[in-house]
C-alpha cells in the first residue's frame, strides 16, 4: 500500500462519497494525521470538487455544541465548505441515492452581505455582516463507517458534508433575538428533539465569528453573498427511508424532508 499523502486522503474520500460506500477512518492507518494537514486534505477535495464544475457557495460549522465538543474532546468548531452541488432544492426528498447514512439537524443560516476577515471579529461585528437569516436542515453524511472518527478525520472529510436546504423565511439579522429562536424537530410528525439558538456556541454569530477567524488564520474570508450554515441545534436524527423529517421554527417558518 501507498504512503498517505494529501492527496491520496482527498482521492480516498471523494470516491467514497462517488461509490456510495463507507470506510473505517483514515487515522486508522494513518495515525500521524494532525489537524493542519486534514484542512490540506479538506481544501484539496474542495479544488477537486471545482475543478468538476461545482462552485463555491459557502462554508459550513461544525461540532458547536458544547456536547458534541466534549463527546470530542475539543473547545471550538470546525469549519468546511460548500458547494452548490450540496444545495437540496425545497421540497426535494433526501437524495438517497447518494448518501451513505444521512442524518439531519436543523440550523440557523446567514446569508452574507459583505465580507468578513478575521482575525478579531466578533459576534457583534459578525451580524453586522449579515444580509439575511433563514432556518435549514442539513443532512449530514460521513465517509466513515458508523460515524466513527477523530478531530482530524472529520475535519479532511469537510464536515460530514451531505447536503443542505433553507427554509422559506427570510429575516433581517436584527429583526430576532437568535439565541432564543426555537426550532421543534419532528420524524414522522412526532416530536423528536427542540433547542434554541443558543446551543449554538451561545449565539449562532459567535459560531459566525469564529468561522470568520478560523479562516482568517488560514488567509482567508468569508464572502458577500455566502451561505453559512452555523452547525446543528440538535443532534443529528436519522432519517429512514419513507420517513419525513420537519424541522419547525419559531420565526423562520418550517421545513420538510421527505
Amino acid at each position: 500500500m501507498s504512503e498517505w499523502t494529501v492527496d491520496r486522503a482527498a482521492g480516498v474520500l471523494l470516491e467514497a462519497e462517488a461509490a456510495g460506500t463507507d470506510r473505517p477512518p483514515i487515522t486508522d492507518e494513518w495515525p500521524g494525521l494532525d489537524l493542519a494537514t486534514a484542512y490540506a486534505v479538506q481544501d484539496e477535495t474542495l479544488r477537486r470538487r471545482l475543478a468538476r464544475g461545482e462552485r463555491l457557495v459557502g462554508v459550513k460549522l461544525g461540532l458547536t455544541s458544547r456536547a458534541k465538543q466534549q463527546r470530542m474532546n475539543i473547545s471550538s468548531p470546525l469549519v468546511a465548505w460548500l458547494t452548490d452541488a450540496m444545495v437540496l432544492p425545497a421540497g426535494a426528498p433526501v437524495p438517497r441515492e447518494r448518501l451513505i447514512h444521512p442524518r439531519a439537524e436543523p440550523e440557523i443560516v446567514f446569508v452574507m452581505g459583505s465580507r468578513l476577515a478575521g482575525p478579531g471579529v466578533t459576534a457583534v461585528t459578525a451580524l453586522a455582516a449579515v444580509e439575511s437569516v433563514y432556518g435549514g436542515l442539513e443532512v449530514i453524511d460521513s465517509r466513515y463507517r458508523d460515524f466513527r472518527f477523530t478531530l482530524p478525520d472529520v475535519v479532511a472529510d469537510n464536515a460530514s458534508s451531505g447536503c443542505f436546504v433553507t427554509g422559506p423565511v427570510a429575516a433581517s439579522p436584527t429583526a430576532l433575538d437568535l439565541g432564543l429562536e426555537a426550532c421543534l424537530l419532528e420524524l414522522n410528525g412526532q416530536v423528536v428533539d427542540s433547542a434554541t439558538g443558543a446551543a449554538v456556541q451561545g449565539h449562532p454569530a459567535e459560531a459566525l465569528a469564529l468561522a470568520a477567524n478560523d479562516l482568517g488564520r488560514r488567509g482567508l474570508a468569508i464572502e458577500p453573498g455566502w451561505i453559512v450554515l452555523t452547525g446543528g441545534m440538535t443532534d443529528a436524527v436519522a432519517v429512514p427511508a419513507g420517513a419525513v423529517l420537519a424541522a419547525h421554527f419559531t420565526h423562520l417558518g418550517s421545513l420538510f424532508l421527505p
